[in-house]
């Protein structure tokens, strides 16, 4: 039983209809009508009658519909005092898909940390169902994935769209391949492929762009970092959102690049969006930490740096794939996970 499927029944109680209630919470009527199913599931009981003409509270929902206002109520006290814990403890748990992390969430994060004195920051490298398991069990604080089209977000959370922008080719810079100005399809099968591991959405693009037909030489990893690594140090060619390759130290370096898929299935869209719970006070650290993600998405790190660091040719990889922690400031800043 999820704490969401109570105020689900008591939104259709207060708006009177499935259909209001779901566009009041800003979730398709299927989900709400689901979700409130799987919780009379769980009561075994039958909280709404059920018509042609419409949906409303059964004698038996009526009859528990004060002990779950009870509930909810204390419910929103717990959350008020978590939140309260939260702006005074100052830590912040972030999840994050490794696509984007170093151009929008670091800059980000420094930004943060300067209005926020004292403020710490757990960043964790995980798949995107991992993220949305811990928002939704209060394990991460925020998360950032990425979807492409057609793909929706769980009703508990809500989203905030921070970088859209389309799947690319990522190569390195001296390949012959980067003289073109756009590749295709047969130009990656014929090449040895670095693809993402199953749980990642460029796994199921990769799947998508290639048909039956995968690349004969096949590698796996976890995470676009490591992806990057792995095309800079020759091993194979992979696909990422442009956001993630435009603007990376390595491309900025002019170690990697990234082209246009000529002959792309379909016009596919990726975005990455900022995601926590869905919730009547949602702390401030939290929104703040938003705020400063949408701004470094309006104005990327590469245009924040002096212009004679753009220019530098080192880059300094990481040694295997081990967790790094560092602080920054008076706060800290623990980077945790695997690439």
């Amino acid at each position: 039983m999820r704490i969401e499927h109570l105020e689900y029944i008591a939104a259709v109680t207060r708006f009177g209809s499935l259909r209001r209630a779901s566009e009041q919470l800003h979730i398709s009527q299927p989900a709400l009508s689901e979700a409130i199913s799987k919780l009379e599931r769980d009561l075994a009981v039958s909280l709404l009658d059920r018509h042609r003409s419409g949906a409303r509270l059964s004698s038996a929902g009526r009859e528990l519909l004060q002990p779950i206002v009870d509930v909810l109520e204390a419910v929103e006290r717990l959350r008020v005092a978590a939140g309260d814990q939260l702006a005074t403890r100052r830590l912040l748990r972030i999840g994050t898909v490794n696509a984007g992390t170093a151009t929008l969430v670091l800059p980000a994060v420094r930004v943060f940390q300067a209005r926020h004195t004292g403020a710490a920051v757990e960043i964790r490298n995980l798949q995107q169902d991992e993220i949305q398991l811990g928002l939704a069990d209060g394990v991460l604080d925020l998360g950032l994935v990425n979807l492409l089209d057609g793909d929706d977000v769980p009703p508990e959370l809500e989203s905030t769209t921070l970088v859209s922008g389309r799947p690319v080719a990522v190569l390195p810079a001296a390949h012959p391949l980067a003289r073109a100005a756009q590749v295709t399809v047969d130009d990656l099968r014929r090449e040895p492929f670095v693809a993402m591991r199953s749980g990642y959405i460029m796994y199921r693009f990769a799947h998508r762009l290639f048909g039956a037909s995968l690349p004969t030489e096949w590698h796996s990893t976890d995470g676009a970092e490591m992806g990057k690594m792995m095309v800079a140090e020759g091993i194979g060619l992979t696909v990422l959102p442009d956001y993630s390759v435009v603007g990376d130290p390595m491309e900025r370096a002019g170690i990697i690049t990234a082209r246009p898929i000529a002959d792309e299935p379909a016009v596919i869209a990726i975005r990455m969006v900022a995601l926590h719970r869905r919730q009547a006070r949602v702390p401030e650290v939290v929104r703040d930490l938003i705020t400063q993600l949408q701004s470094q998405a309006r104005h990327p790190r590469a245009a924040e740096r002096p212009q004679s660091q753009s220019r530098s040719r080192c880059v300094r990889l990481p040694e295997g794939s081990q967790a790094v922690r560092g602080e920054i400031g008076e706060g800290g800043i623990a980077v945790d996970g695997h690439e």
